[in-house]
């Protein structure tokens, strides 16, 4: 009934729409970190390292024979336990991340926060901790990777590969974590819009609970 009908509304407004935004950059987020975790491993075939190259090659260490191929086998399985931790922290913030407005949509549809004024300006705080806390969890982020990417295993594991002529075994930041930097930027942004949002809605709802008769 029109219970309903007040519900769905809430979704066509510019907090749901802003928090909808948020839910579509935590998700980019948690497949850049995904992916930034999966590649590491090179030419390993090995279905536990996840060696996205393996079938686009034809076979792992195709080029390698030897002591090559088990140096090269170690020095992935180093680098790709170097690059575990962080990727698995970014994907464990980038799920927070997304479940964090589903929960906030699903309270305003409830229309808890009509029910409850004081849980807007609870969602703004908490919409202006998780920007600003953003900036430094980034920095760990990026800090975190170019310390791994200027270890003595990276160096060597980049030489080994282009001494057989393979290229794209840089030690630098690749595209899906450079992405995941910029969709983290992005999201505090909608994050501070999102706390912008609640303390304006906040001070409507107080307004019409003055104004009962005229709702």
């Amino acid at each position: 009934g029109s219970l309903e009908r007040r519900r769905c509304l809430y979704l066509r407004t510019g907090r749901a729409c802003c928090q909808m935004v948020e839910v579509l950059l935590a998700a980019l987020i948690l497949v850049c970190s995904s992916v930034s975790c999966g590649s590491a491993g090179g030419y390993t075939g090995l279905p536990a390292l996840g060696g996205i190259y393996y079938y686009q090659y034809g076979g792992a260490y195709s080029g390698f024979s030897g002591a090559d191929g088990e140096r090269a086998q170690q020095l992935d399985r180093r680098f790709y336990l170097l690059k575990l931790p962080i990727a698995r922290a970014a994907m464990v913030v980038g799920g927070c991340l997304l479940v964090f407005p589903c929960v906030l949509i699903l309270v305003s549809v409830l229309q808890v926060p009509w029910h409850f004024p004081a849980w807007l300006l609870i969602e703004c705080t908490l919409y202006i901790v998780i920007a600003v806390g953003t900036v430094p969890a980034l920095y760990y982020f990026l800090h975190s990777l170019l310390t791994i990417y200027n270890s003595s295993v990276c160096k060597e594991r980049e030489q080994l590969y282009q001494s057989k002529g393979y290229q794209g075994f840089w030690c630098s930041l690749h595209g899906a974590e450079i992405a995941a930097g910029l969709l983290s930027c992005m999201a505090a942004m909608a994050y501070l819009l999102s706390a912008g949002l609640a303390v304006r809605d906040y001070r409507t709802v107080h307004e019409q609970k003055k104004k009962p008769l005229q709702l």
